[in-house]
């Protein structure tokens, strides 16, 4: 048996008035998606816990089938394994964005988060300024990394991963002052990183000449989610499947090297609506054919636009995702001759009227080639709830994607 788990990460919205009441994900045409949801099993499913923050991570290890209350641990160090970071014990990972806030002359806590991406910055460019911020704060306690485009990674000797951070993303449009760290809570020399970077960052070259270009500055770092180095149960000892991971993002190659699987990088693979969705689908086939019995591919696209309220790339990455990707691995596995499933979900919503996560449930579908189901004419969010079939922790979809047989 093959399994392929496709995740268009924030692809379940929030009925949108332009849209007649529909989602993007309802609205977009996706003949594949839907030709599989007609007889396949169909439902919601919660990934991230109630009293949990609904982060990428604690989603998708959740759908890898690691209980977020036990393997959570934030972001940031997941994202430093896939970077090949060797982190110490007494080491602690945060995620460094860069980011664009207001310049017209106000002080740093009064100014405006305008863009938690600085408009999709090159990882070139944003190279250039890690490296800046190293040069400036960098010595035995602190080491900045470069991730990719405005993901990066600082670690810190001996730092505080309990600290709450702000969130970058949830607080578009706002004043900092009012998110930042701390003195009082133990936050001072984060606070002050921060503060210090706009000085290095504002006016540093790459900047000027992304302003001239009528881009957004990086013109600051955003420290959050902090933690220690990760450890997960081997996926193949667990599952006797062998696994592989295929994303633009380092969080989920992270969390696919912690697990003992293989991860794949495609080339053109961005993170956002330009990424390359046919190298991704043919790295998926690639590691079929190379023995992979589960091929897990994640698309940040979705995601990213619900963040930048870009309501029609929204519907075109899912457009796109369903015939660059899928429909061609379907086409390569129902070639093979042999069994296979095909699970197809959101991570979380990412609705485009809050521009950030939201922790209700999502739907999904699992299409087996062997079974046939009373399933849904077209798959969203909607049709998966009339199912009335809820799986409240999603760490336990795994066991119904695997049955035996699928009820």
């Amino acid at each position: 048996m093959k399994y392929f788990v496709l995740i268009p990460d924030g692809m379940a919205d929030e009925p949108i008035e332009a849209l007649g009441g529909m989602t993007p994900m309802e609205k977009a045409k996706k003949p594949t998606m839907n030709a599989l949801a007609r007889v396949a099993k169909v439902g919601t499913v919660s990934n991230v816990p109630q009293d949990m923050v609904p982060e990428s991570d604690t989603a998708n290890l959740a759908i890898l089938s690691y209980d977020p209350k036990i393997y959570s641990k934030g972001r940031s160090p997941l994202e430093a394994v896939s970077m090949g970071i060797d982190m110490k014990p007494d080491e602690t990972a945060y995620r460094c964005n860069v980011v664009t806030l207001s310049d017209n002359g106000e002080d740093y806590d009064d100014k405006i988060i305008i863009d938690h991406s600085a408009d999709e910055i090159t990882t070139p460019e944003a190279d250039e300024l890690i490296k800046a911020l190293q040069a400036e704060f960098g010595n035995d306690v602190r080491r900045f990394y470069t991730g990719v485009s405005y993901r990066h990674c600082l670690i810190w000797k001996n730092g505080n991963d309990h600290y709450n951070f702000m969130r970058p993303h949830d607080i578009l449009g706002k004043r900092i002052g009012d998110y930042l760290p701390r003195v009082e809570d133990g936050g001072a020399e984060f606070y002050q990183l921060m503060r210090d970077s706009f000085r290095v960052l504002n006016h540093h070259p790459v900047n000027e000449d992304r302003r001239r270009r009528g881009l957004k500055p990086a013109n600051s770092a955003w420290l959050w989610s902090p933690g220690k180095k990760p450890q997960l149960p081997s996926f193949s000892e667990k599952w006797g499947l062998n696994g592989t991971v295929i994303s633009a993002v380092d969080l989920i190659k992270g969390i696919g090297l912690c697990a003992g699987m293989r991860s794949i990088d495609v080339e053109g693979a961005t993170g956002n609506v330009h990424t390359n969705y046919k190298g991704k689908a043919e790295a998926a086939i690639r590691a079929f054919s190379e023995g992979s019995d589960y091929v897990y591919v994640h698309v940040e696209a979705p995601d990213e636009c619900g963040h930048r309220a870009e309501l029609d790339n929204k519907i075109l990455s899912v457009e796109k995702i369903d015939s660059e990707i899928l429909s061609p691995v379907l086409s390569y596995l129902r070639g093979t001759g042999e069994p296979f499933r095909i699970m197809i979900l959101p991570d979380h919503p990412t609705p485009i009227r809050i521009r950030t996560h939201s922790i209700l449930p999502v739907p999904y579908l699992i299409y087996s080639s062997e079974q046939t189901f009373a399933g849904v004419d077209n798959f969203c969010e909607k049709t998966a709830a009339a199912k009335n079939d809820y799986t409240p922790n999603g760490y336990r979809l795994m066991e119904t994607l695997t049955a035996k047989k699928l009820s």
